[in-house]
């Protein structure tokens, strides 16, 4: 795992974008797994920027989603699938064609043959890059604490604690925050060939440092991340806050050869 610390989000934007810039150079139809929220917007922007400047071209991509809210009507403002779409693809130049994602209709007995039928859709495109948030109680995705570390695309409960963070999102009304989502799990997240986990803020300070430094444990489910071959951990300064070995973390960066990249 490597942790890498810049001094604000929007450098940490851009060390992310020149991780996705190298992909696209390399494989230009690669496959870019996206999260939701407000941490990767600067990110988002960021390549958007580079893409209307002509600095790169992500039209060939293919673009993941990490979960979706089960429960909410098809076209409501707050999907994920319409937070990628205004956030991701237009802004990116990519055909919608291209966009992936469980299918947030699926109700009853639907439901685990949708995650079953998104799960085996990733595992035959196979993920390049997987970005990530991480919740502050440590979740990625939508894997609240104690899920299975070798858990698959499923539906999951949210916690009261997430459902709270997200609320804002819903004009401040927790009534309006569905209960179930279909989320890729652990396991599914760590089958991605390279992991980026973007934390910026004071407020993620503490999952950033359990999940990084802890032991690996259901209750931080993020600390599974651990156990992956190829793991970038970006992170600001106000989010490397709690870390204890960030003169290591500097060191190690500051002395990696130009080559390597991310």
């Amino acid at each position: 795992m490597e942790v890498v610390i810049r001094k604000d989000e929007s450098s940490v934007a851009a060390l992310v974008a020149d991780a996705v810039d190298r992909l696209a150079r390399a494989k230009p139809d690669a496959v870019l797994g996206v999260a939701t929220g407000d941490t990767p917007i600067p990110l988002y922007r960021e390549l958007a920027r580079r893409v209307d400047a002509g600095a790169i071209d992500l039209s060939r991509f293919r673009v993941v989603m990490l979960d979706e809210y089960l429960g909410l009507p098809a076209h409501h403002d707050q999907l994920y699938r319409r937070f990628v779409e205004q956030e991701v693809i237009g802004p990116l130049g990519i055909d919608p064609d291209r966009l992936y994602g469980p299918d947030s209709t699926a109700r009853g007995e639907q439901v685990d043959r949708a995650a079953l039928h998104y799960d085996t859709l990733l595992t035959r495109l196979g993920v390049d890059l997987q970005i990530l948030g991480i919740g502050s109680d440590g979740h990625i995705g939508f894997n609240e604490p104690m899920s299975s570390l070798a858990s698959r695309t499923r539906i999951k409960t949210l916690t009261e604690q997430t459902r709270r963070d997200n609320s804002r999102f819903f004009h401040g009304d927790l009534a309006r925050v569905p209960t179930h989502v279909l989320t890729q799990g652990i396991g599914t997240i760590l089958d991605a060939s390279h992991v980026v986990l973007v934390a910026t803020g004071v407020g993620k300070a503490a999952a950033v440092a359990a999940a990084v430094e802890g032991p690996v444990t259901a209750r931080v489910p993020a600390s599974a991340l651990q156990l992956h071959r190829h793991v970038t951990v970006a992170v600001d300064e106000d989010g490397a806050s709690e870390l204890r070995y960030v003169d290591y973390y500097r060191h190690t960066y500051d002395n990696k050869p130009d080559w390597q990249g991310l």
